[in-house]
């Protein structure tokens, strides 16, 4: 698969009913013409990723659906460092957060918690660039695949991470338990009611995307914010650590 290109040999959806499936469409938002850009995260490095196998489900029913589509792969991203800011990993990670109008993130959770390649990923998103903020008003899904009983304790760090970017995250959210077990030889999803979260976690995502991309500038205009000026904003937002 390409880094940032949807190539997925397989774009059935074996496991959909047709009859009740509907697709999100814009007669019921006041929106742009062009496709609504969904960005997909996954948090491990594994061949067999079950959170990439999952991320890659959620891409066959976001393009089904009539969206833009992007996959980040993390593989040969450095550990969030300042001095790496121009690697091209992390170039590629903060252009493709731009260019997206709504993001998914899908982590496995180890000890009780998002996996170090996740939060790598969104340690590297920037707050802000200048007096802009990449992420803010963008929506936001929240997945997590378990290797035992389910579990939230991933999807909930991803919440509140959602939360302190600034984005819209969505009222709904997935955890797949013992994820092994839900799919084929072909690396395909089973069907089951994990998967039907799944469609309906999309579904969401997409709705609010659509409702919300273009007024995410005025949904997120803050009075602190106004009455700074641009530069005592970039100021604020971009002093060094102690």
């Amino acid at each position: 698969m390409s880094l940032t290109d949807i190539s997925l040999p397989d774009l059935s959806l074996p496991n959909i009913d047709e009859q009740h499936f509907q697709l999100p469409h814009f007669s019921h938002t006041e929106t742009g013409a062009h496709k609504p850009r969904i960005l997909l995260l996954y948090g491990s490095l594994r061949q067999r990723s079950f959170s990439r196998l999952v991320v890659e489900e959620c891409a066959r029913l976001l393009l089904f659906m009539g969206a833009d589509v992007r996959i980040y792969n993390p593989t040969g991203l450095p550990l969030a460092d300042g001095d790496d800011v121009e690697h091209a990993k992390v170039q590629e990670l903060r252009e493709l957060v731009n260019w997206s109008e709504g993001q998914v993130w899908c982590s496995p959770e180890r000890h009780g918690a998002m996996t170090g390649v996740m939060k790598t990923q969104i340690d590297w998103i920037p707050l802000s660039l200048g007096a802009v903020r990449p992420s803010q008003g963008k929506t936001l899904a929240v997945m997590q695949v378990c290797g035992g009983s389910q579990s939230f304790n991933a999807v909930n760090q991803l919440r509140i991470l959602g939360r302190w970017m600034r984005m819209i995250t969505i009222p709904n959210q997935s955890s797949v338990a013992k994820a092994f077990m839900e799919f084929d030889d072909n690396d395909r999803m089973k069907p089951s009611p994990y998967y039907n979260r799944i469609v309906d976690v999309m579904e969401e995502l997409l709705k609010f995307t659509l409702l919300t991309r273009d007024n995410s500038a005025y949904l997120t205009d803050r009075y602190s914010e106004r009455v700074e000026t641009g530069e005592q904003l970039i100021n604020r937002v971009n002093q060094t650590a102690l």
